[in-house]
C-alpha cells in the first residue's frame, strides 16, 4: 500500500451491543463496510499482529487511546486499530484495555490485510497468518500517509515497533499543521 491508494473495498463481519438482547451476551452481528469506516472521514488505521499481544497491549492500543483528543485537535475524526482477529476477541481485548474512543475493527478472514499487501505468516510465533504492523492517516477512503515497519516478511524474528507508533504519527500531523498555517 502506499500513499494515494484507495483502500480495499470488504466487508468486516463485527459485533455490536444490542440491548434489546437479553442475558450474558447482548451482542448481534453487523456487516460494516470499508466506506461505512472510513467515507467522509479523516482517520488513523492502525494495524497489529494480534490482540493481547506485549507490544500491541502495552503500547500501540494504550498510546492511541491516550492520544485520542490531540488527535482530533490534528483533524482527527476516528482511530481504528485492526488486526487479524475475529470481532468477539477484539471487542474483549477493547474491554480489558479499557478503550473507551479507539474503535477496533476485526479482520477475522485476513482479507482487508491480504488485500492491503499486509499478509504475514507468523507460524515462527504460532500465529498463523497475521497483519504486518503499519499506520496510516486515512482521508475519505485514500492513503494521505503510510507507516510501515521495517522488514515486512514472513516469520520475521522480530517484531519491530517504532514506525507506526502514536509518537510518530502525531509528528506527522503536527509538522503538517505547522505546514498548512505557514
Amino acid at each position: 500500500m502506499k500513499t494515494g491508494h484507495k483502500l480495499p473495498q470488504i466487508t468486516f463481519r463485527t459485533r455490536v451491543r444490542d440491548d434489546s438482547i437479553e442475558g450474558p451476551n447482548p451482542y448481534r452481528w453487523q456487516d460494516v463496510s470499508t466506506d461505512d469506516y472510513f467515507k467522509g472521514k479523516r482517520v488513523i488505521l492502525f494495524s497489529l499482529p494480534g490482540a493481547f499481544t506485549p507490544t500491541c497491549s502495552t503500547y500501540q492500543l494504550p498510546g492511541f487511546e491516550e492520544n485520542y483528543e490531540t488527535f482530533q485537535e490534528l483533524g482527527i475524526d476516528e482511530i481504528y486499530c485492526m488486526s487479524v482477529n475475529d470481532s468477539f476477541v477484539m471487542n474483549k481485548w477493547a474491554q480489558a484495555q479499557g478503550i473507551q474512543h479507539v474503535k477496533v475493527i476485526p479482520d477475522g478472514s485476513g482479507e482487508f490485510t491480504r488485500r492491503m499487501g499486509m499478509l504475514v505468516n507468523k507460524d515462527n510465533l504460532g500465529f498463523g497468518m497475521r497483519s504486518w504492523r503499519y499506520a496510516a492517516v486515512v482521508n475519505d477512503g485514500v492513503v494521505e500517509a503510510w507507516f510501515e515497519e521495517p522488514g515486512l516478511c514472513d516469520n520475521h524474528p522480530e517484531d519491530p515497533y517504532g514506525v507506526s507508533s502514536p509518537d510518530n504519527l502525531l509528528d506527522y500531523l503536527r509538522t503538517e499543521a505547522a505546514g498548512a498555517a505557514a
